[in-house]
């Protein structure tokens, strides 16, 4: 490599783009295109930052398999960043295979750390923890350790261990100061900040609360009965009940939670929708609620009084909730990390049919909570403003 592309590689290194940019932009040997691509990247243009990256790994040949695979990385961490979900990730493991056998072990952790970012992303957290347990941190170089702690943290966050997370972000601190680039130590920061602010609404006794993730850790881990609205579960200590594909039966126990005396009437309102109910929605109910009582043994009882029924439960209810996102709140918190989502990436991670996510994205920008970004199959979608508090308990977890 000559002294310009070692210069130029040195200030993409330290995040100086720009200065990057400055002794590349005008050269089309494959060194500079690669280099010129990854700087592209860096300044948000990923169209361009592919087309590049692609350009200089033809022109590598099949001889320099190094180079091939040091683009295909490049490659694979745009298609992470710009949610590109479709991207074969096969690709990414033959460039992970090539860099080892050819001794580049610094990009073969970094393509690692990449794979574990993407399982994370898609809620596969043991695929995540597997891929960084291939790895020892002291003996990566500080940016590639930062992102090592970083993606640990985030699996502690998804897994509700605030303090785990809390321990992996102040080692990301550290290599990110280590590291001496910007954009990764403000990454870092910004995590930290978001991991200290409130998670969610505790609402116990009548009062209502933000509760942060150490709080709802705390939570999880007493005997306290919890209605988790945002998982649909209800759960006392390891003991855990989940609702997620029996909505009617959890809107009858959320509308129940409060311990007092609910009427029929607002019972199939809020489980049912119906505004005006008849003999038939009255039998449903009796139905449900039978459905309900067994689940409920050991926690709870539902007895009928002369209005409608009652919840007698072993301790008070806590209920955490994120009130006003409504029930396209899962969309927000994906959508909330920044970050510019297509459709079918969204429905990808939440495993939902596409025509679901379009109806939530269509609902959302008539909020105005959301904007689209492009046309057609480009077309991309971001939030507006951040909710004001994370969202990650909202985010998918498939283990």
């Amino acid at each position: 490599m000559d002294s310009s592309l070692n210069a130029a590689a040195l200030a993409l290194a330290h995040g100086d783009v720009l200065g990057a940019l400055n002794r590349v932009a005008l050269r089309t040997d494959p060194s500079a295109l690669a280099i010129h691509g990854t700087a592209m990247a860096q300044l948000g243009d990923f169209a361009q930052a592919r087309t590049l990256l692609r350009k200089a790994a033809q022109a590598f040949g099949r001889r320099e398999e190094i180079a091939r695979a040091r683009c295909v990385l490049a490659e694979a961490e745009i298609a992470l960043v710009s949610r590109d979900l479709a991207w074969p990730d096969q690709r990414l493991e033959q460039a992970r295979t090539t860099l080892l056998r050819r001794g580049d072990a610094g990009n073969a952790a970094h393509a690692t750390c990449i794979s574990a970012r993407l399982h994370l992303l898609l809620g596969q957290l043991d695929r995540a923890t597997a891929e960084l347990a291939t790895l020892r941190p002291v003996d990566l170089q500080p940016s590639t350790r930062a992102a090592w702690w970083l993606t640990t943290a985030g699996i502690h966050v998804r897994r509700i261990h605030a303090r785990a997370a809390h321990r992996a972000l102040s080692e990301a601190r550290d290599a990110a100061h280590a590291s001496a680039i910007p954009a990764l130590l403000a990454e870092v920061e910004a995590a930290q900040q978001s991991l200290a602010g409130p998670a969610a609404f505790l609402t116990a006794e009548d009062t209502t609360t933000p509760a942060t993730l150490a709080d709802v850790e705390q939570l999880f881990a007493s005997q306290t009965l919890v209605l988790d609205t945002l998982r649909a579960t209800l759960r006392q200590g390891e003991k855990i009940i989940s609702f997620a594909s029996r909505p009617v039966l959890f809107a009858l126990l959320h509308s129940l939670a409060s311990g007092a005396d609910v009427n029929r009437e607002n019972l199939l309102r809020q489980a049912f929708g119906a505004r005006h109910a008849d003999e038939s929605h009255r039998a449903r109910l009796r139905v449900e609620i039978t459905r309900l009582r067994p689940l409920l043994e050991g926690l709870g009882e539902i007895t009928a009084t002369s209005a409608g029924y009652r919840l007698k439960t072993t301790q008070p209810i806590a209920i955490l909730s994120l009130p006003g996102l409504g029930q396209n709140s899962a969309v927000l918190a994906l959508l909330s990390d920044g970050e510019l989502w297509s459709s079918s990436a969204l429905a990808q991670v939440l495993q939902l049919s596409l025509r679901t996510v379009q109806r939530a994205l269509d609902e959302l920008q008539r909020q105005a909570r959301i904007q689209p970004i492009g046309n057609g199959r480009a077309r991309r979608w971001t939030i507006l403003a951040l909710p004001g508090f994370p969202t990650t308990l909202l985010l998918p977890v498939q283990t």
